[in-house]
């Protein structure tokens, strides 16, 4: 991979973030090699502080990048606590990309995926520009609901369960916008983009814990009492803070928010005899008071003080607030099996596993094939291991909770003839 044009700006600032990029085709998730991202200061697009090219992977290895200083992130502050960078995305037969206004936090390392769309009949270039975070930039405050929604009239509630749903139905905009685009996205990737734009990276992980889960349930609620669709609408939830959470088309995440996510994606919050997720709403505390919800800032603090995520949510909404587990997740070809796989295990939850490492392999090649036997032997170990350096997961060669869904999703990312959303 090629690096140039290193900035004396980026030699001389203490404070630096990281940032990985990934490029992937958006029909059949394939990573393109080749494509040059040419990264630049999104208040000067024109001077270039470096250009990559992507591996066999898609991927680059880690940049560093100059970052503001981290205490401006710690704390509230008038100064903006990212830097802001513009990348343009180019490879042979796809179309230009250029995204605005990726955020680079100090000590936090940025994910970048960039999903490009084969050329058609006379080159086009998108351009996604990304808004500032909701702790820095003004969005409208969220109106309050009750936490739990009725459930005794007709069709209120359509699922029986709590279920994870493969994709929510994002509106990119108000209810009432009929002019905001609907897109399809991943459940994991949607709370992983919320979380990153309504909260820091840099804080502790019991405080991104804790933020987390009030975002999953909140969101698992919408899905579970199908709320726009009883009301008429033909999505899952809105991009808008007043009434749901910030989501923001192409932007990047950040690999601490995303190990979280993957750890904890299929649990939301609950109370005594309440069915329904809670609609577990929250306010930053600084430019909006929120009595009785969570706030932000507060949450902040108290994890610095040691405080873990179930006694952050329990300050705020009361000590009858509990983690739950839902029941499905949906969109998997292969539940988990609920123990690790590792040198030794086998059976037909190896061999399952084996069969999707071998054909995510056929679109990321560096992964080894492996027998399909059954057995988990070294040669499996060492294909679990790439993969899990491929897609930015600890690289323990073992099969735990997040490897296994992330195995999953990728297979059958990988294996869908084309993504929902063109």
């Amino acid at each position: 991979m090629e690096i140039k044009n290193i900035t004396a700006m980026q030699q001389d600032t203490p404070d630096q973030g990281k940032l990985r990029l990934s490029v992937v085709s958006n029909t059949g998730y394939a990573p393109i090699q080749d494509a040059v991202i040419d990264i630049s200061y999104t208040g000067d697009p024109e001077s270039t502080v470096e250009e990559v090219t992507t591996d066999q992977n898609g991927q680059t290895e880690t940049l560093e990048l100059p970052a503001p200083p981290l205490e401006y992130s710690m704390a509230p502050s008038e100064n903006q606590p990212y830097s802001e960078y513009t990348f343009r995305v180019s490879a042979p037969g796809y179309e230009t990309l250029t995204i605005s206004g990726a955020e680079i936090l100090p000590d936090a390392t940025a994910l970048q995926e960039i999903r490009l769309r084969p050329l058609a009949p006379g080159e086009t270039i998108d351009n996604i520009v990304i808004p500032a975070h909701t702790l820095f930039g003004d969005y409208p405050p969220k109106i309050a609901e009750a936490e739990i929604k009725p459930v005794s009239q007709f069709g209120e509630i359509v699922l029986s369960r709590v279920v994870v749903p493969e994709f929510v139905v994002v509106h990119d905009g108000s209810p009432m916008d009929t002019t905001a685009t609907d897109y399809y996205v991943r459940y994991k990737d949607y709370i992983k983009n919320v979380a990153s734009s309504e909260i820091y990276a840099t804080w502790p992980a019991a405080t991104i814990r804790a933020n987390v889960l009030a975002i999953m349930s909140f969101t698992l609620n919408r899905v579970y009492t199908e709320w726009y669709r009883n009301k008429g609408f033909d999505f899952t939830i809105t991009s808008s803070t007043a009434f749901d959470h910030k989501w923001i088309y192409g932007r990047n995440i950040f690999e601490s928010i995303s190990v979280i996510v993957d750890e904890l994606f299929a649990n939301y919050l609950s109370r005594p005899n309440v069915k329904q997720p809670i609609l577990t709403q929250y306010c930053d505390g600084q430019r909006v008071s929120c009595p009785n919800w969570m706030t932000q800032w507060g949450s902040k603090s108290l994890g610095d003080q040691g405080y873990q995520a179930i006694e952050i949510l329990r300050y705020y909404y009361g000590d009858n607030m509990y983690i739950n587990t839902a029941e499905e997740v949906s969109g998997i070809p292969s539940s988990w099996p609920g123990y690790a796989l590792d040198i030794g295990s086998s059976g037909a939850k190896v061999l399952q596993m084996q069969e999707q490492i071998n054909a995510i392999s056929n679109n990321y090649p560096l992964i080894p094939k492996i027998a399909e036997d059954g057995i988990f032997g070294e040669g499996t170990q060492n294909a679990v291991r790439v993969f899990q350096s491929v897609f930015g997961l600890p690289q323990t060669g073992v099969v735990d909770y997040s490897t296994w869904f992330k195995i999953q999703e990728i297979y059958v990312a990988v294996t869908r003839i084309a993504e929902l959303n063109p």
